[in-house]
């Protein structure tokens, strides 16, 4: 066929998927996770002056803002209560460490009906070595997945 160079990716549909990487088939009738995230959550790095990123998120109407490192790997959350506080914290200090994510293959309704049985607002989304795609809204998620 002519090829020169042609490679076997071995780790399978479920990796490929983990990394947001483009789908085909039945399964990508529905929205993913990675369909469904919003890629405007603000981020901000551990070093940021935590007065500055709370000005940040607050004027771009969000009530999370993602730390991540310089590599955009999520290393923490700043959620309402850290960013409404006067307090003269780090971002380090402030942050929730480790949040809960999912990957960008998952599918939208599994997802929302994760957030629905947790009582969750919104839901993280990595690829498979933790690098932000962004966050999921569950109020946006149930309006788009119903009129599907």
């Amino acid at each position: 066929m002519g090829f020169e160079q042609v490679y076997d990716y071995e780790d399978g549909k479920r990796d490929w998927g983990s990394f947001g990487l483009p789908r085909e088939g039945k399964k990508t009738q529905e929205p993913s996770g990675g369909d469904l995230a919003r890629r405007d959550v603000p981020t901000c790095l551990l070093e940021d002056d935590l007065q500055e990123v709370r000005q940040r998120a607050r004027a771009s109407g969000w009530e999370t803002c993602m730390v991540v490192n310089e590599h955009g790997i999520v290393l923490g959350r700043l959620g309402r209560k850290a960013l409404r506080a006067d307090s003269d914290q780090t971002v380090e200090e402030a942050m929730t460490e480790g949040p809960s994510t999912v990957r960008p293959s998952i599918g939208g309704s599994a997802l929302l009906k994760r957030m629905i049985d947790n009582g969750l607002t919104s839901f993280v989304v990595t690829t498979a070595d933790g690098k932000l795609i962004g966050v999921v809204l569950r109020e946006e998620a149930e309006k788009l997945l119903a009129q599907r």
